[in-house]
């Protein structure tokens, strides 16, 4: 489970570092600006970053599917060589659908005025810069959408139907908490992306609102990964304990001092 949270908190860092600070910058400059190198790289690392936390959320799943519903074989199935190739597999993924998206924007032409309404390079706000048809573009990000997205949420789902069908059949109900308390933040965390990122790129375009859609990206892109140490953090009891001991620490650290 830490190997695959390793992987979660670089992505987070990653995801919020790629659009805040320029971000921050527009809201304290007059002109506010982006080279094409600059967006085209924004975009990019942007759309990697999110793909690849589609994967590696579902592989998170089948974590925990393993280590509940076979808790037995958990260490001969859940092995280091299978985790590496689902967080490697995770990663190519993410940045093929990436590099997809990115050179189908970059090969349409863009003839100005080129303001971007929105606070990063999105592919759909990109697309709407292009003074050519757009129609096969949105044709990829909804294939895509569905192969990326709504395919591993999918089975995510499915995951969760024999984890909990596997908890249901438990006799004991203080092992059955334990149980879903072990699934509790990923399900958290899996709805807070996926909702949002399904309600960005999942409904027909003429039902998109410009300012909802600024708002559901700055939601998956900003905010979520802002959430996702806490709700981690909050139901780890060794964290949570190792706090609470350098809590203590401090308060008397700090009246040795005063006295």
């Amino acid at each position: 489970m830490y190997f695959f949270l390793s992987h979660l908190s670089f992505l987070d860092i990653w995801h919020t570092s790629v659009i805040v600070p320029v971000m921050l910058i527009h809201f304290l400059s007059i002109k506010k600006s982006i080279s094409f190198a600059g967006c085209a790289s924004q975009m990019f690392i942007h759309l990697s970053l999110g793909g690849t936390e589609c994967y590696l959320l579902l592989s998170m799943a089948y974590d925990r599917y393993v280590a509940i519903c076979a808790p037995l074989h958990y260490t001969t199935i859940m092995h280091p060589g299978l985790c590496i190739k689902m967080a490697a597999g995770s990663w190519i993924g993410g940045i093929l659908n990436s590099v997809i998206h990115t050179v189908f924007a970059l090969q349409l032409p863009f003839c100005g005025p080129n303001v971007i309404n929105h606070f990063f390079c999105e592919v759909p706000s990109v697309l709407e810069l292009a003074c050519a048809d757009t129609s096969v573009n949105k044709t990829v990000i909804f294939f895509f959408a569905m192969l990326v997205v709504m395919g591993p949420f999918f089975l995510i789902l499915i995951t969760y139907g024999y984890i909990i069908s596997s908890i249901l059949k438990i006799s004991t109900s203080v092992v059955q908490r334990k149980a879903f308390s072990t699934c509790a933040s990923h399900i958290i965390v899996v709805f807070l992306f996926y909702g949002t990122i399904i309600f960005m790129y999942m409904r027909p375009g003429s039902t998109h609102v410009v300012n909802q859609d600024k708002m559901a990206s700055l939601f998956y892109s900003v905010i979520a990964p802002m959430l996702n140490p806490l709700i981690y953090t909050l139901r780890n009891k060794d964290v949570i304990g190792a706090f609470m001991d350098l809590t203590r620490r401090t308060i008397v650290s700090d009246k040795g001092y005063g006295h």
